[in-house]
């Protein structure tokens, strides 16, 4: 069932190749599924997968206990049909996996369109620096379900 007011995210929303967005999504209510190594691993693949299908370029991301923070540049398609897909199939990955088969991800997601390159490294810092922030590391280093392309 849609949450009411998820409507209002779309509103105006555009998706554009060859720009990059930062993306976050969360687990149902915000469950932390992916401190199991087993079910990052599976999230892990999926985000891979997308890239190898073309559909993006992974330029960073972190998967923290309970959301993801996915920096991208839109290759090809829309920010939902990409969503949607990865939502679906990552979904799929952690039933194999062995999570209880209940949804997931929350409905929706978050998006930002990044307009210059200053912003898209800015916005990777950000993204590679969340495991500190949140207490889990003391360097970004030490936490293992992330990847930059400039590092």
């Amino acid at each position: 069932m849609e949450h009411q007011g998820n409507h209002r995210l779309r509103i105006g929303r555009f998706s554009e190749a060859g720009r990059s967005y930062l993306l976050t999504t969360t687990t149902r209510n915000r469950a932390p599924l992916f401190a199991h190594l087993r079910f990052a691993r599976a999230v892990i693949q999926q985000l891979r997968l997308s890239e190898q299908e073309g559909t993006c370029q992974s330029l960073a991301w972190v998967l923290m206990p309970d959301h993801l923070h996915w920096l991208v540049e839109l290759r090809q398609g829309s920010l939902s049909s990409l969503m949607r897909a990865f939502k679906s199939r990552s979904s799929c990955a952690l039933f194999r996996a062995g999570t209880d088969r209940q949804r997931v991800w929350q409905p929706g997601y978050h998006d930002r369109a990044l307009r210059r390159d200053e912003d898209v490294k800015a916005a990777a810092r950000y993204i590679i620096a969340n495991p500190i922030r949140a207490g889990l590391v003391r360097r970004a280093g030490e936490y293992s379900h992330w990847d930059c392309v400039w590092l």
